[in-house]
């Protein structure tokens, strides 16, 4: 066991856990934490930071309305050192963040990077394909893994489908999976005891000793309906729906399957059983649709550009991953969503 692993959780009782970002995922993270009892503290800014000091945090989770009362500045300083911090910005507001969080962290800080996509971290552990490779599409100057000690970090992958129609408002439509793990595999002290934390405030959280076998079964489904409704303003039932579109999916879905299985991360489930996981969550507007919406920069590199970059390194074909990619950046671009990784 390395020493990230050895690194343990404080004991049971009141964690003091700091939230960067207080939009859907994130600030439904911070309402559930604090209302179970947590200090919990939000690193916001703007409307965000005044709606959340002035009213807290509203909550819709399944018709309940609930209000959490958290603490919420735009100044790490102020917030202090953490028992745990969990990062819930977009990815391209991460580098800029990760060069501010030195006040939040203390020697035995957990960091928790809630992200969509492919994560900074995902080679930076172990061995295998790609082991020690730098993902240019999420990270391309190191500045994350420069910010944020490696052994600090436990993966975290979110499932719950949330949105934020004001600020300070969070509306939960579905699910409340949560997954940590140890960015190298196995098990270990701290991710069981993150894994209980999470499921003592309501959530349906777990330990995986394969998180970045988790991080590839959700990017199955992000890499394919978050850039098509990027492309055609459509919610996910409508894609499924559509025979063509249902094609394609599940034609992205198979080059994704092959990169896995070459990554050593073969995933037991098919593409129409995919997409009719999806499918069973009704109409549901992705995150970057609701970015577009909303004029919000997309996720596009994290979520699709880092696995075209991955197929290229492992010299895999990837021809429909890289079409919808090249179309995607074309759309954001012109909407001035869209910045490539470096500029």
């Amino acid at each position: 066991m390395d020493n990230a692993q050895e690194r343990t959780m404080p004991a049971p009782g009141r964690l003091r856990i700091g939230i960067a970002g207080a939009g859907a995922i994130g600030g439904f993270l911070a309402a559930r934490l604090a209302l179970a009892g947590n200090d919990v503290s939000v690193l916001a800014r703007g409307a965000t930071l005044r709606a959340v000091n002035e009213r807290g945090i509203r909550l819709d989770s399944g018709g309940v309305e609930s209000v959490a009362r958290v603490r919420a500045s735009d100044d790490p300083g102020r917030l202090g050192v953490q028992d745990l911090v969990i990062l819930a910005v977009k990815s391209p507001s991460l580098p800029a963040l990760a060069d501010r969080l030195a006040p939040l962290l203390g020697p035995d800080t957990v960091v928790l990077p809630a992200l969509n996509g492919v994560p900074w971290w995902f080679f930076q552990p172990g061995g295998g394909p790609l082991a020690g490779h730098r993902l240019r599409a999420v990270d391309p100057e190191g500045r994350l893994e420069r910010a944020i000690p490696a052994d600090r970090i436990l993966g975290f992958v979110v499932f719950p489908s949330c949105s934020c129609p004001e600020p300070g408002v969070v509306v939960h439509a579905s699910g409340s999976r949560l997954v940590v793990g140890e960015p190298g595999g196995g098990s270990s002290p701290r991710a069981q005891a993150a894994a209980q934390r999470l499921a003592d405030a309501g959530f349906d959280a777990s330990a995986s000793p394969n998180i970045r076998g988790v991080v590839w079964e959700k990017l199955l489904g992000n890499a394919c309906f978050n850039p098509v409704s990027l492309l055609t303003g459509s919610a996910t039932d409508l894609l499924i729906d559509d025979e063509r579109v249902n094609r394609l999916f599940q034609a992205m879905m198979r080059e994704l399957l092959a990169m896995g299985e070459a990554l050593g991360l073969p995933l037991a489930i098919s593409p129409p059983e995919r997409l009719a996981v999806t499918r069973k969550l009704g109409h549901v507007k992705t995150s970057m649709l609701q970015d577009v919406e909303a004029g919000r920069a997309v996720e596009l590199d994290s979520i699709l550009g880092a696995a075209v970059e991955i197929a290229g390194e492992l010299g895999m074909p990837a021809p429909l991953l890289e079409t919808v990619y090249a179309l995607a950046r074309v759309r954001a671009e012109r909407l001035g969503l869209y910045t490539s990784p470096g500029r």
